[in-house]
């Protein structure tokens, strides 16, 4: 006596051939392709474009504060150019604040003050007669703006002597000539990244500028201190961004 199969055999052989003919169906189609492609590429175009992006902002970040730093040194080097008695004119403390809130005005949308520092120095030259009338550049004096703690590097040569300051700049290259000023500016700036410290990790911009006074000045009298502290001379011991 022959036995049939059971049936359930049968259905067990036909699950299998139904596996296979999807998982070979499954196999050839290519439908998806494009969209696991493009969901794979996501964070690495995504991280590209950002990474391009904040390269970009930096790039016109060290651009302002450059433009700044120059736009200082002209503006300081004006001071007292419309006076027009035979009087050389005196630089005012009031004048020197209005040029470093120009500034600020000018680099708002960085924050300029508020995370970094401005130092504008009135470089100038004098013989010493006790030495044989020997030729010494010197920084006559300096007037500060930002909150940020940082120092001249030039500050050595506020009201010296010393052989050895021999000018501003690279190697001391900017010098003043006898009877003039070279206003000298540096700006050192805390970057503000577009995507926090993903890109841009402790980022300080440094810029500085010079410009040549423009007509006669009275140098030998420093800055008219026409402010009190409390009205807001911008002296370097204090570190503010108004």
């Amino acid at each position: 006596m022959v036995q049939a199969k059971p049936k359930a055999d049968n259905f067990s052989m036909k699950a299998v051939r139904r596996a296979s003919n999807f998982l070979g169906r499954l196999r050839r189609n290519q439908s998806g392709l494009a969209l696991t492609e493009f969901a794979l590429s996501i964070p690495i175009f995504t991280g590209l474009g950002m990474y391009g992006t904040e390269t970009a902002y930096r790039a016109v970040a060290q651009m302002q504060v450059s433009q700044a730093a120059l736009a200082l040194a002209d503006n300081a080097s004006r001071i007292g150019q419309t006076g027009n008695t035979g009087v050389q004119p005196t630089v005012q403390d009031s004048q020197i604040v209005e040029a470093l809130v120009g500034t600020r005005l000018q680099t708002d949308n960085l924050d300029l003050l508020e995370n970094g520092r401005v130092i504008l120095s009135s470089l100038e030259f004098k013989r010493i007669a006790s030495q044989g009338n020997r030729e010494q550049q010197f920084i006559r004096w300096q007037r500060c703006k930002g909150t940020r703690n940082f120092t001249s590097a030039y500050a050595s040569g506020i009201n010296t002597s010393n052989a050895a300051f021999t000018g501003v700049g690279p190697a001391g290259a900017v010098k003043a000539i006898e009877g003039s000023a070279v206003m000298y500016v540096e700006i050192q700036y805390a970057y503000q990244p577009l995507f926090g410290e993903l890109f841009a990790e402790g980022v300080v911009i440094n810029q500085e500028a010079a410009f040549t006074i423009r007509d006669d000045r009275n140098l030998a009298a420093g800055i008219n201190n026409d402010m009190t502290p409390t009205t807001g001379a911008a002296t370097c011991n204090k570190f503010d961004a108004t």
